[in-house]
């Protein structure tokens, strides 16, 4: 059984009457802002799995922000979390769109407001966590609003290239057994012309449609690889674009490499992953809420020149994280 928690509480913005309803209120100076975790990485990093772990840790609810996990349906070919995986932390914005319109950025921005907003009002912190980087950009750079109430901490897990596609290939082989073809065949719709718009866009629907009008071996097995192929380039294609937010926007991430947990299995994997990711980011999560550390304007710093050199993120603060809880 598949989670999709989409109901959050939808909450009234009040606002006068000026153009886009703009809130007053919203743009008065405040002596203290409300805090938000994100989680960013590439597809296959394990943000649902930090999430998780942190909402399990502090008193957290998380929103969605996987511009393909939105829509309903194709859980298994857009990987939602499971109702046992979800391990009864709320999730927002998850499986509640119409499969046939577009989700855009802008709607995002709106929704996941709202949905912040109402997780705030109930004394709970919001972790927000997905892939779509267009999605945050819109919420937490070209959002005014958020910026004058909220301030940020960035959480990149990583894992290095080949290890990831590595992974993510083999994550492929483990969909088809679980139902991903028929998934597909169930959703498919030989006389839909615009693939282009909503849940069909999703990796794992396009690369089947010769298969389902010509079934062979021979095709499924092409189809499978053009998925892993697909994936592989959107893990990539993600990174590129952290990295390019990273650099243009000065956003103070970070970073945890997990590479080392997954070369590993059983045990030994769930170890790692805690020693280099849940516990360390549990601190820097722990310090950002008591006001340690915080600095706002590396939340949302001026745009920098398009010339400027994309440098690798400092690792200090996982590091010191790491060395405090080892002494």
């Amino acid at each position: 059984m598949r989670c999709l928690l989409s109901s959050c509480k939808q909450v009234a913005v009040p606002s006068l009457s000026f153009p886009g309803g703009i809130n007053v209120e919203t743009f008065q100076p405040r002596s203290r802002k409300d805090k938000v975790v994100i989680v960013m990485g590439a597809t296959g990093t394990g943000k649902s799995r930090l999430s998780i772990d942190l909402a399990t840790k502090f008193p957290a609810e998380i929103i969605n922000s996987d511009k393909m996990q939105v829509y309903k349906g194709l859980d298994i070919a857009t990987n939602k979390v499971t109702e046992e995986e979800c391990r009864g932390i709320g999730h927002h914005l998850l499986g509640f769109v119409d499969p046939n319109v577009d989700f855009t950025a802008e709607d995002f921005r709106h929704d996941a407001l709202l949905a912040v907003d109402s997780i705030v009002e109930n004394d709970r912190l919001p972790i927000i966590a997905g892939g779509s980087n267009s999605y945050i950009k819109a919420l937490v750079h070209n959002n005014i609003e958020f910026q004058s109430k909220y301030s940020c901490c960035f959480l990149w897990v990583d894992v290095s290239l080949p290890v990831l596609h590595s992974f993510v290939s083999k994550r492929v082989d483990r969909m088809v057994g679980s139902g991903l073809v028929e998934e597909a065949r169930r959703f498919y719709n030989p006389n839909f012309t615009n693939t282009g718009i909503g849940l069909r866009r999703a990796i794992g629907v396009p690369e089947l449609d010769q298969f389902f009008r010509n079934e062979s071996e021979e095709n499924l097995k092409k189809a499978v690889q053009q998925i892993k192929d697909n994936t592989c380039k959107l893990a990539t294609r993600q990174l590129h674009n952290i990295l390019r937010l990273q650099n243009q926007l000065e956003w103070d991430m970070h970073h945890f490499d997990a590479t080392e947990a997954f070369l590993m299995y059983g045990q030994e994997a769930d170890e790692a992953w805690e020693r280099l990711v849940s516990r360390p980011s549990s601190l820097i999560v722990r310090d950002f809420l008591h006001g340690q550390k915080e600095d706002p304007a590396h939340n949302f710093p001026k745009i920098m020149t398009t010339n400027s050199i994309i440098t690798t993120p400092s690792m200090s603060t996982a590091v010191n994280a790491i060395a405090a809880v080892s002494r």
